[in-house]
Protein backbone atom coordinates (compact mmCIF):
# COMPACT_ATOMS: atom_id res chain seq x y z
CA UNK A 1 0.00 0.00 0.00
CA UNK A 2 1.49 3.55 -0.95
CA UNK A 3 1.69 5.25 2.34
CA UNK A 4 -0.09 8.45 1.61
CA UNK A 5 -3.51 5.84 0.85
CA UNK A 6 -3.70 5.33 4.81
CA UNK A 7 -4.08 8.57 5.82
CA UNK A 8 -4.38 10.82 2.64
CA UNK A 9 -1.56 13.07 1.33
CA UNK A 10 -0.95 16.30 4.12
CA UNK A 11 -0.22 19.68 2.96
CA UNK A 12 3.34 19.42 3.25
CA UNK A 13 2.86 16.56 0.61
CA UNK A 14 0.62 18.45 -1.66
CA UNK A 15 2.76 21.41 -1.46
CA UNK A 16 6.05 18.99 -2.08
CA UNK A 17 4.11 17.52 -5.40
CA UNK A 18 3.19 20.92 -6.61
CA UNK A 19 6.77 22.01 -6.25
CA UNK A 20 8.46 19.12 -8.14
CA UNK A 21 4.93 18.80 -10.63
CA UNK A 22 5.78 16.66 -13.44
CA UNK A 23 8.93 15.27 -11.91
CA UNK A 24 10.71 18.82 -12.13
CA UNK A 25 11.15 21.95 -9.79
CA UNK A 26 9.29 24.84 -10.76
CA UNK A 27 10.24 28.79 -9.88
CA UNK A 28 10.02 28.40 -6.45
CA UNK A 29 11.39 25.02 -5.87
CA UNK A 30 14.58 26.26 -7.83
CA UNK A 31 15.15 29.26 -5.67
CA UNK A 32 14.97 26.69 -2.91
CA UNK A 33 17.03 24.30 -3.46
CA UNK A 34 19.92 27.23 -4.71
CA UNK A 35 19.24 28.11 -1.41
CA UNK A 36 19.77 24.36 0.62
CA UNK A 37 22.74 23.84 -2.19
CA UNK A 38 24.44 26.73 -0.76
CA UNK A 39 23.90 25.74 2.95
CA UNK A 40 24.63 22.06 2.45
CA UNK A 41 27.99 23.04 0.42
CA UNK A 42 28.97 25.12 3.47
CA UNK A 43 28.90 22.01 5.98
CA UNK A 44 26.20 24.65 8.16
CA UNK A 45 24.07 21.81 8.93
CA UNK A 46 24.70 18.51 10.36
CA UNK A 47 24.59 15.51 9.89
CA UNK A 48 26.97 15.15 6.88
CA UNK A 49 24.45 13.22 4.48
CA UNK A 50 23.06 16.59 3.38
CA UNK A 51 25.16 17.39 0.85
CA UNK A 52 25.50 19.56 -2.67
CA UNK A 53 26.03 17.81 -6.16
CA UNK A 54 28.58 19.56 -8.10
CA UNK A 55 28.45 18.29 -11.75
CA UNK A 56 29.03 19.98 -15.06
CA UNK A 57 25.52 20.76 -17.11
CA UNK A 58 25.21 18.70 -20.19
CA UNK A 59 24.28 21.11 -22.21
CA UNK A 60 26.39 23.77 -21.10
CA UNK A 61 29.02 22.46 -19.71
CA UNK A 62 28.29 25.19 -16.23
CA UNK A 63 29.02 23.48 -13.01
CA UNK A 64 24.95 22.69 -11.96
CA UNK A 65 24.72 22.18 -7.64
CA UNK A 66 22.07 19.98 -6.65
CA UNK A 67 21.53 19.58 -2.81
CA UNK A 68 20.76 15.57 -1.86
CA UNK A 69 20.71 13.40 1.11
CA UNK A 70 23.32 10.82 1.16
CA UNK A 71 22.17 7.41 2.42
CA UNK A 72 24.47 4.99 3.70
CA UNK A 73 23.91 1.06 3.45
CA UNK A 74 26.14 -1.25 4.14
CA UNK A 75 29.31 0.83 5.00
CA UNK A 76 28.40 2.84 1.37
CA UNK A 77 27.34 5.75 0.56
CA UNK A 78 24.50 6.28 -2.03
CA UNK A 79 22.91 8.96 -3.76
CA UNK A 80 19.14 8.23 -4.56
CA UNK A 81 16.86 10.65 -7.71
CA UNK A 82 13.57 10.84 -5.52
CA UNK A 83 12.35 12.81 -8.74
CA UNK A 84 12.89 9.85 -10.63
CA UNK A 85 15.05 8.85 -14.02
CA UNK A 86 14.41 12.00 -16.00
CA UNK A 87 15.93 14.13 -12.89
CA UNK A 88 17.99 16.70 -14.41
CA UNK A 89 21.35 15.96 -12.13
CA UNK A 90 20.75 12.29 -13.30
CA UNK A 91 20.94 12.81 -16.56
CA UNK A 92 24.03 15.93 -15.90
CA UNK A 93 25.91 12.73 -14.28
CA UNK A 94 25.42 10.37 -17.32
CA UNK A 95 26.74 12.68 -19.56
CA UNK A 96 29.41 13.46 -17.08
CA UNK A 97 30.53 9.61 -16.81
CA UNK A 98 29.78 9.70 -13.65
CA UNK A 99 31.93 12.51 -12.35
CA UNK A 100 30.97 15.15 -9.89
CA UNK A 101 31.86 17.01 -6.81
CA UNK A 102 30.26 16.37 -3.08
CA UNK A 103 30.44 19.16 -1.17
CA UNK A 104 29.41 19.75 2.97
CA UNK A 105 32.19 21.87 4.26
CA UNK A 106 34.67 20.43 1.89
CA UNK A 107 34.84 19.41 -1.39
CA UNK A 108 35.11 15.47 -2.01
CA UNK A 109 35.69 14.56 -6.30
CA UNK A 110 33.67 11.46 -7.01
CA UNK A 111 32.55 8.45 -8.87
CA UNK A 112 28.63 8.01 -9.22
CA UNK A 113 28.17 4.34 -10.81
CA UNK A 114 24.50 3.88 -11.17
CA UNK A 115 22.98 0.37 -9.06
CA UNK A 116 21.36 -2.11 -10.81
CA UNK A 117 17.85 -2.17 -10.68
CA UNK A 118 17.73 -5.51 -8.61
CA UNK A 119 20.11 -4.17 -5.70
CA UNK A 120 18.37 -1.10 -5.01
CA UNK A 121 15.12 -2.14 -2.58
CA UNK A 122 16.78 -1.73 0.58
CA UNK A 123 19.04 1.32 -0.57
CA UNK A 124 15.93 2.99 -0.99
CA UNK A 125 14.24 1.85 1.87
CA UNK A 126 17.55 3.41 3.80
CA UNK A 127 17.34 6.17 2.11
CA UNK A 128 13.70 6.98 3.25
CA UNK A 129 14.44 6.64 6.79
CA UNK A 130 17.44 9.79 6.44
CA UNK A 131 15.52 12.06 3.96
CA UNK A 132 11.87 12.84 4.91
CA UNK A 133 11.93 15.20 1.71
CA UNK A 134 12.08 11.65 -0.20
CA UNK A 135 9.15 10.40 1.54
CA UNK A 136 6.58 12.52 -0.22
CA UNK A 137 8.14 11.46 -4.06
CA UNK A 138 8.67 7.62 -3.55
CA UNK A 139 5.30 5.96 -3.11
CA UNK A 140 6.33 3.45 -0.42
CA UNK A 141 6.12 3.30 3.31
CA UNK A 142 9.61 3.69 5.07
CA UNK A 143 8.75 0.58 6.60
CA UNK A 144 7.45 -1.17 4.06
CA UNK A 145 8.66 -4.85 3.60
CA UNK A 146 11.54 -5.23 0.89
CA UNK A 147 9.19 -6.10 -1.78
CA UNK A 148 7.49 -2.98 -1.97
CA UNK A 149 10.67 -1.13 -2.82
CA UNK A 150 11.33 -3.84 -5.37
CA UNK A 151 7.88 -2.81 -7.21
CA UNK A 152 9.46 0.92 -7.20
CA UNK A 153 13.41 0.30 -8.05
CA UNK A 154 13.10 0.67 -11.49
CA UNK A 155 11.70 4.26 -11.06
CA UNK A 156 14.78 5.85 -9.00
CA UNK A 157 18.17 5.87 -10.06
CA UNK A 158 20.35 4.98 -6.85
CA UNK A 159 24.36 5.58 -7.73
CA UNK A 160 27.20 4.40 -5.26
CA UNK A 161 29.57 6.93 -4.46
CA UNK A 162 33.25 6.69 -4.17
CA UNK A 163 36.36 8.64 -3.79
CA UNK A 164 37.69 10.19 -7.37
CA UNK A 165 41.28 10.92 -6.57
CA UNK A 166 42.36 11.60 -9.65
CA UNK A 167 39.42 13.48 -10.93
CA UNK A 168 39.34 17.52 -10.75
CA UNK A 169 36.33 19.29 -10.08
CA UNK A 170 33.86 19.61 -12.77
CA UNK A 171 35.06 23.24 -14.83
CA UNK A 172 38.01 23.68 -12.28
CA UNK A 173 41.56 22.85 -11.91
CA UNK A 174 42.19 19.53 -9.60
CA UNK A 175 42.99 20.25 -6.08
Amino acid sequence: MRHDEKAGPTRLHRFDHWLYRGGRPNRLARAINRVWATVFAAGMLQPDRMVTLQVPGRSTGRVISFPLVVADHQGERYLVAMLGRNTNWVHNVHAAGGRAVLRHGRSEAVRLDEVDTGDRAPILRRYLAVSPGGRTHIPVAPQAPLEEFEQVAADYPVFRITPDRSAQEPGGAGH
